[in-house]
């Protein structure tokens, strides 16, 4: 049995499609709210990591708390984001993709392809309309 996790907000299109991608390979991934239920410190940090993305790429810019608590500024360190991230987990990019083959940060959604052990299954088209899998379980470029 093949274990994957997403760290998903079923409020996101993104986050949705890449589920759904997921269940188009035959696997029913774990599903971590993490609105919910945010990371530990050490978890979050384990996922940057895996990821091999700066702190910052995971910072979620187009919400409310990134405005108000300036975090575009550069005087922040990756520590203090971080604790920003895990006391305002809305501030978490998402959805992040956890597989035997890697960890990615879904955006767009069909880059979880890279990291799934198993082919898509049929076709896959996105709630935008856009075709991304092809009938045959072929990704389309």
């Amino acid at each position: 049995m093949k274990t994957i996790t997403i760290y998903h907000n079923p409020a996101c299109g993104t986050s949705r499609n890449t589920l759904a991608l997921i269940r188009n390979s035959g696997v029913e991934p774990t599903i971590v709210l993490y609105l919910e239920t945010p990371p530990s410190r050490d978890e979050l940090c384990r996922l940057i990591a895996d990821m091999g993305i700066p702190v910052r790429a995971l910072l979620r810019k187009n919400v409310e708390p990134y405005e108000r608590l300036q975090l575009a500024q550069t005087h922040w360190r990756d520590e203090q984001l971080i604790d920003v991230m895990l006391q305002q987990p809305i501030l978490i990019n998402r959805p992040i993709v956890v597989t035997s083959l890697g960890t990615r940060l879904c955006r767009p959604s069909e880059v979880v392809l890279d990291i799934l052990p198993d082919a898509q299954q049929g076709e896959f088209i996105k709630e935008d309309g856009e075709r991304v899998v092809d009938e045959h379980g072929r990704r389309r470029r």
